[in-house]
């Protein structure tokens, strides 16, 4: 009789038979299982299916949206994309045990065991995957391609190296165009290099129409075996390194100092400024003739250089972000502002503001920033300072919310004040997780500084984003080297300081 008094109340517990909970399900997924008083899993399970199925009708339309009618864009995406196939099937699924859970929360027995949450996550995986575009094929396949780079990076040091070097520079002038008087050619010479070309006019070559005049270089009297490096000067003084199947041009004279080669005048554009009347061009060998001692390079000076100043823009950043965030913790902690309806309302609107400072990122300040004092440090200090007072007023106002109200209480029964109440009672319990507040959050800012270069922040991510651009990887790797050295010793300080302080 008692067991039966059970069963009976248990089945009290939903609203409807399971039968009719598994066809309210059929009809919109999770809402037998809401029948089923079984709410919030029908809620996730309706939130979740509806989205999964968004989500593939976007990847769908994406796919085939050049196409017209639907037919033709269904038809398509799945040819495109095969991998579509896997998150129907598995939505599919996701659908028919949805039913079946709605049966089984209305049974008088429960189950929760119906691998319902396992497909929604299922689900979501290979959708991820899917956007993602996860190749792990293309990764392994091309990673041999990635080594060069990645071993230029981990070991840039001949980079941060250099010696200087003497290049010599002859020449020989050609014309473009040709006139009816031949313009003479180089000069022979006995003891110097020299440079002849014939013929000595010519025409640029034509995007895509044709190429331009052949010369044939004759080289004499350069040091044997030095490379010779062949450059053009237009006629508004634009230097250039001359190209041959996208490869620079080099050339190693014979053992007389001798060498001839062909070229072809190359594509050239020249503004109408500089007039109609016939241009004269310069056929350069530079050849290098001597090689200094070893000195630092000024990839190495420029990475020590922006290194101290991503260091200080953290510091600066750290030490606003701390003078700003201690006041605004004290009207942002509930317990000292919970007495009075006014101060109530002020501390409800200061976590707002807080909370939407802290949760835009400081790259995006970063950008903000920049737009309004422009490229360099002060716009990264002046981000990281913005994040540093929302995030620290946070974390010190729910240091202050955690105090022992045992002092304050006390302090409040002599008649002390507002501000004698912060004195003697709050900041001599919150010394210690400030301290750790702080810290903490210095070395947040000293990695920031080293990001938000990227945008214009200053620092060194402003010269390795402009290093990585031009595929200088040696120079990254420099760059990469001091961030990793920098954040290490930092570590280590912050360490030591937490030990003594905290």
């Amino acid at each position: 009789m008692q067991a039966r008094k059970t069963v009976q109340k248990e089945q009290k517990n939903s609203l409807v038979p399971p039968l009719t909970a598994a066809i309210a399900s059929c009809v919109v997924p999770g809402l037998g299982q809401m029948l089923a008083i079984a709410v919030h899993r029908g809620i996730i399970i309706l939130i979740s299916l509806v989205s999964s199925i968004g989500l593939l009708i976007w990847r769908i339309y994406e796919a085939g949206k050049r196409y017209s009618d639907w037919k033709t864009i269904i038809q398509k995406a799945y040819y495109l994309n095969p991998f579509l196939y896997v998150i129907t099937a598995l939505i599919i699924i996701g659908y028919i045990l949805n039913i079946v859970d709605a049966y089984q929360q209305a049974k008088p027995q429960r189950s929760k065991a119906t691998g319902m949450i396992f497909v929604i996550l299922l689900v979501f995986f290979f959708q991820g995957w899917e956007i993602g575009g996860i190749d792990m094929g293309s990764l392994f396949a091309d990673a041999d391609e990635a080594v060069p780079a990645l071993t230029r990076v981990m070991w840039p040091w001949d980079k941060a190296i250099s010696h200087p070097e003497e290049y010599r520079t002859t020449y020989v002038e050609v014309q473009s165009p040709c006139t009816e008087e031949p313009y003479p050619s180089g000069e022979v010479k006995e003891d110097e290099p020299y440079l002849i070309a014939d013929p000595t006019c010519g025409d640029p070559s034509v995007v895509e129409k044709s190429l331009g005049t052949e010369f044939h270089l004759i080289g004499r009297n350069f040091i044997p075996g030095n490379t010779i490096e062949i450059w053009w000067k237009d006629p508004i003084n634009n230097e250039f390194h001359h190209r041959v199947g996208g490869d620079y041009l080099i050339i190693k004279p014979d053992e007389n100092g001798s060498f001839d080669v062909s070229v072809i005048m190359p594509y050239r554009t020249i503004p109408p400024v500089a007039g109609e009347a016939p241009k004269t061009w310069q056929i350069q060998a530079r050849q290098l003739v001597s090689v200094g001692g070893a000195q630092t390079s000024q990839e190495l000076k420029l990475a020590v250089e922006k290194m101290i100043e991503t260091i200080f823009i953290g510091m600066m950043a750290t030490f606003f972000g701390i003078i700003l965030a201690i006041p605004v913790s004290f009207i942002a902690a509930r317990n000292l502002m919970s007495h009075s309806p006014l101060t109530l309302a002020i501390y409800y609107i200061v976590r707002t503001i807080l909370n939407i400072i802290r949760a835009i990122e400081p790259l995006i300040w970063a950008i903000i920033a920049v737009i309004v004092v422009g490229l360099g440090p002060f716009a990264g200090i002046l981000a990281l300072t913005l994040h540093s007072l929302a995030a620290l007023a946070k974390m010190y106002s729910e240091a202050i919310e955690s105090i022992d109200p045992g002092p304050i209480e006390a302090v409040q029964a002599t008649g002390a004040n507002w501000f004698q109440v912060i004195s003697y009672a709050v900041i001599p319990q919150i010394i210690p997780p400030f301290v750790s507040f702080t810290i903490y959050r210095w070395d947040i800012n000293i990695r920031m500084s080293t990001v938000i270069g990227f945008v214009g922040g200053g620092g060194i991510g402003f010269l390795l984003a402009q290093w990585i651009r031009i595929l200088d990887y040696k120079a990254a790797g420099i760059a990469v080297w001091f961030i990793a050295i920098t954040v290490a010793v930092l570590d280590f300080a912050s360490a030591e300081i937490r030990e003594r302080f905290v």
